[in-house]
């Protein structure tokens, strides 16, 4: 096994990071892991270019793994952190219903276990049953939203659909899983959603952090924000990142490109403070779409923000804290 997981990335199955394969639950029991990786493969609720249903097979399967040594935490990641593939939540084409059930299932087999689930989209819709099943475990209102896009995702619907990866952030408010004043969103920008939307948003407290702000204070001046007010508003934290909040330079293969984002230098930096300051619960990477990509500069930039997160939880277990 050992072989296996220190061979090189093109050799061996394809699991995230390298990272022991499991399917069933009773093996998270036995191996009682820290993080349980899981792929949501559904981009059923896209609006403008599909494919982000083959973004958790290209985030495992593509992205250069060069090493698990982080140089500037100065850490070995899995000398003090314990990282599983947990596989596929079982995606029915067509069938939101019965795909988001699979993958609340999948999710809560993990969170239930006090294990960190850290979901690969898959469209930004899948965080609906995924952040939900955290919540539950943790208790509906206890978790701050930390949400990372280039849009708000908080339409009452789009053409009709209520599950829409546009509108996923209002059902989970709705349901009370993250009420408003439990989100920060960082990153927006562009064009969308409009004053309505904008309205309802002012109305039920989310906060929201625009590319602009970032532009003219600074990415850790903001962050400093960002962590006082998620501390304040609940005891712990899921983050969601839709890839589009980079700028499409660095993240090309998306659905819904929309440019003036992120360089993932800012990115890398703010998930690993997020993370060392908040009691994280939860992580998704949403909206790879690899038939997009260019050298696989999207597929990267995102495993690397998954890379950020594992490290800075090592730190954390190493630590203590």
């Amino acid at each position: 096994m050992r072989e296996q997981l220190d061979s090189p990335s093109y050799q061996g199955l394809a699991t995230f990071g390298m990272r022991p394969f499991v399917t069933e639950a009773s093996q998270l029991d036995a191996l009682k892991p820290d993080i349980a990786v899981v792929g949501a493969p559904w981009d059923g609720a896209t609006t403008n270019r599909p494919g982000a249903r083959f973004g958790p097979r290209a985030l495992r399967a593509n992205a250069y793994d060069p090493g698990t040594y982080h140089l500037d935490l100065g850490i070995e990641i899995f000398d003090h952190l314990r990282v599983v593939d947990f596989g596929d939540a079982i995606i029915s084409h067509g069938m939101w219903e019965k795909s988001r059930q699979a993958i609340y299932d999948r999710v809560s087999a993990i969170t239930t276990r006090g294990i960190v689930p850290v979901i690969l989209g898959g469209d930004h819709s899948v965080t609906w049953p995924s952040a939900t099943a955290v919540a539950e475990a943790h208790g509906f209102g206890n978790v701050a939203m930390i949400h990372f896009d280039a849009h708000a995702d908080t339409a009452n619907e789009i053409d009709g659909n209520f599950a829409s990866h546009g509108a996923m952030m209002r059902r989970l408010v709705e349901s009370g899983a993250f009420p408003g004043d439990r989100f920060l969103q960082l990153g927006l920008r562009g064009y969308w959603p409009g004053e309505e939307d904008q309205q309802w948003m002012r109305e039920n407290n989310l906060k929201h952090y625009r590319m602009q702000e970032f532009w003219e204070r600074g990415a850790m001046p903001v962050l400093d924000d960002v962590i006082q007010e998620a501390k304040k508003r609940a005891p712990k934290a899921y983050i969601s990142i839709d890839i589009d909040v980079l700028d499409p330079g660095f993240a090309p293969a998306t659905g819904t490109p929309e440019p003036g984002g992120f360089a993932p230098i800012d990115l890398l930096r703010m998930i690993r403070r997020l993370t060392l300051e908040l009691d994280v619960v939860g992580f998704d990477v949403m909206e790879i779409a690899p038939a997009y990509d260019h050298a696989d500069i999207t597929v990267n930039n995102a495993h690397r923000l998954i890379w950020e997160f594992f490290a800075a939880m090592a730190v954390k277990k190493r630590d203590g804290s």
